[in-house]
């Protein structure tokens, strides 16, 4: 039986693609364990899925100044230390790093005994985590066209991101009865991302009665973020987070209005759905969304408004726009080939895995 490492944490958008793997992974009948974080999100997620997990100590390395660099190092030589021992002990065929500053003490570890690594970069410009990680990895996946300039080309691979494939498998009319909403007028699904957004929630719900004239509107705004004075209002449903049910929510939407994290709108393509893209700015984030939305704005994927300039009557603006349009965004999102990711990954998993045999 061939073994394989899967790492990464920090974020959902860290963990998610590596869920997307396991299903092909548990069908080629790999043994398959999780390395990351004592306590992040990725312990969680990866444990609901049935799937060996071990901690580690990890740090964030910065870039800036703050009083944790002078101990967060320690605390990556103690996580290197232990991802030693660990895969001294499990001796997997191939390591699988999805990023984030926990895979860096792994995947360390990993050119130590020589096992091969592919890493995955969602974002257009690699982070830290990654940069210190590339060297020693075999293969380096990547979302963008653009990111393969940032690359060494004999690692570069252009896969898109992995999409879970239960989120493929959504009924419409299961998420309009989910949702309480009709299946007569069309659907706008609003995520603003893990913790929702402040800013588009507020903006949303400005010309949700513009909106609510033409359309209706589902709205994922974040744990803590529902409007209480808003419960009831016809055509309009609210929710701080959806697990399951999210597949038929994507179904049942006609256009989505999303910020523009990697996994987010890669989600987005593999399903076809018209778009518009509010990325983070640039003084909330190191500009990755704004780069992510502006590729798939130039490949026709996406319509994007940035949020320097959203004001009540651009988003609606947009909206209509996006809405009227939205066959051709369709068309450019059929056309990618970038919706396979999860065999072209699991191949280049396959001959890493082979390689060692």
């Amino acid at each position: 039986m061939k073994k394989i490492i899967l790492t990464g944490g920090g974020t959902a958008g860290h963990v998610t693609p590596n869920l997307a793997l396991i299903p092909s992974l548990k069908a080629l009948d790999y043994e398959i364990r999780y390395i990351g974080s004592y306590q992040g999100i990725e312990r969680r997620l990866i444990e609901n899925a049935g799937i060996p997990y071990d901690g580690i100590s990890s740090g964030k390395l910065r870039r800036y100044l703050d009083i944790k660099n002078f101990s967060d190092p320690f605390r990556v030589l103690k996580g290197y230390a232990q991802a030693l021992r660990l895969l001294r002990r499990y001796k997997p065929d191939v390591v699988f790093s999805k990023g984030g500053f926990v895979s860096v003490p792994v995947v360390l570890a990993a050119k130590h005994y020589k096992i091969p690594t592919i890493i995955h970069e969602s974002d257009m410009t690699p982070g830290l985590a990654n940069k210190i990680c590339i060297p020693a990895a075999a293969k380096v996946c990547c979302n963008f066209p653009e990111t393969l300039k940032y690359l060494p080309e004999d690692k570069a691979v252009l896969t898109g991101s992995p999409i879970r494939a239960e989120l493929l498998q959504g009924d419409r009319l299961a998420g309009l009865s989910y949702s309480h909403l009709s299946a007569e007028r069309p659907v706008i699904l609003v995520i603003g991302g893990s913790l929702g957004s402040v800013i588009v929630n507020g903006v949303i719900r400005r010309i949700l009665p513009r909106l609510l004239a033409d359309f209706q509107v589902i709205h994922i705004c974040g744990k803590g973020n529902l409007d209480e004075s808003l419960i009831g209002t016809s055509g309009y449903v609210q929710y701080e987070y959806v697990d399951a049910p999210l597949k038929h929510l994507f179904a049942a939407a006609d256009l989505v209005v999303s910020r523009a994290g990697a996994n987010s709108i890669c989600e987005l393509l593999a399903l076809h759905k018209p778009n518009l893209l509010i990325p983070l700015s640039a003084a909330a984030s190191r500009g990755d969304q704004i780069l992510n939305a502006r590729s798939f704005a130039a490949q026709g994927f996406s319509k994007v408004l940035e949020e320097e300039q959203m004001t009540e009557d651009t988003l609606y603006d947009a909206i209509e726009d996006l809405y009227q349009n939205r066959a051709s965004y369709r068309t450019a999102m059929e056309g990618s080939h970038l919706t396979n990711a999860v065999d072209t990954i699991i191949g280049l998993i396959e001959n890493c895995a082979g390689s060692r045999s």
